[in-house]
């Protein structure tokens, strides 16, 4: 019983107990994926203009 206690006592701990770890992220490794991802969507865009817009226009009018 006593193992068990220590156990979840030393589980508690490292669960509950603040860390001493950095907390503000890989904020260069998100812009980079925020960058991508505008750039994929600005390519994306680019190219299929035409039909995304023709396609957004037939929705709404099949919503009316």
């Amino acid at each position: 019983m006593e193992k068990l206690t220590v156990m979840l006592t030393g589980l508690y701990v490292g669960l509950v107990a603040p860390r001493s770890r950095d907390e503000r992220g890989d904020v260069p490794g998100w812009v980079l994926v925020t960058v991508m991802s505008a750039g994929i969507v600005m390519a994306i865009w680019g190219v299929a203009q035409g039909a995304l817009t023709q396609m957004l226009r037939d929705a709404l009018n099949s919503v009316k």
